[in-house]
């Protein structure tokens, strides 16, 4: 398959995603509609992103390297709504702590950028330091989810919290494989070549957005209807401020 070809792959498979989640939303289970929203939020913007890619926009030559930054526009908004949901998951049925959950936005939303000055720097040694930036941001974001979110989700309910970590468990998966592409790609080792990459970063996004979002769907749809008391449409009322 050509460049081309992948990233008009990826808008199909994000249109079928927002599909199958507004089908679901007609039936919530018991399930919070802004889940759904924000479900269905993930796939179309990133399938736009992804569509102007296909449409030779949103790319810029950086020492004669093609570097995507579309793609970096779609994670700005995409991940700390990934984010959002998970740690709501964590959060299930009761207030949603909002100190947590804009710590973990932050840490991402500088991960993001300096993946993108990583790969604006081109052949100079300074792509690294953004590189490793990065990387610490993730290794923090991923402390909270293991630590104070998991912790929180299990003092509520061990179902709840057995219902988070296989949630998690798929979510770092897939996010610690982002990384590990981006170093093997053209603009880290060089070790795999730009189509290659351009292939791995639409099935990674794929599993990330739209299977990350059914599994945690389908959790939280099992979930529900064991907590008939819970019924809030409104996340607003559920953010809280932690208190350590």
């Amino acid at each position: 398959m050509t460049e081309n070809a992948w990233l008009w792959f990826y808008l199909a498979c994000m249109a079928a995603g927002a599909v199958l989640f507004f089908v679901w939303s007609r039936n919530p289970r018991g399930v919070p509609q802004y889940e759904y929203a924000v479900a269905i939020i993930i796939p179309v913007w990133s399938g736009l992103a992804y569509t102007a890619m296909a449409l030779g926009q949103g790319t810029v030559d950086v020492g004669g390297q093609t570097v995507y930054f579309a793609r970096y526009l779609d994670w700005l908004v995409t991940t700390p709504l990934i984010l959002f949901v998970l740690a709501s998951t964590g959060m299930f049925f009761r207030p949603l702590d909002k100190t947590t959950i804009a710590t973990l936005v932050a840490l991402d939303v500088i991960m993001i950028l300096s993946g993108l000055f990583a790969d604006l720097s081109g052949d100079d040694p300074a792509k690294w330091f953004w590189y490793a930036t990065g990387c610490v941001c993730l290794a923090l974001i991923l402390g909270i989810l293991w630590g104070r979110v998991r912790r929180e989700a299990y003092a509520h309910n061990k179902e709840i919290g057995d219902g988070f970590t296989r949630v998690n468990t798929y979510f770092t998966a897939m996010w610690l494989g982002y990384p590990i592409v981006w170093a093997l790609g053209p603009s880290g080792l060089g070790v795999i070549d730009q189509l290659t990459e351009v292939a791995l970063f639409v099935i990674l996004p794929i599993f990330s957005k739209v299977g990350f979002s059914i599994y945690d769907l389908y959790e939280l749809r099992k979930l529900a209807p064991k907590f008939p008391e819970f019924d809030e449409p409104n996340p607003k009322s559920r953010l809280r401020t932690a208190r350590h």
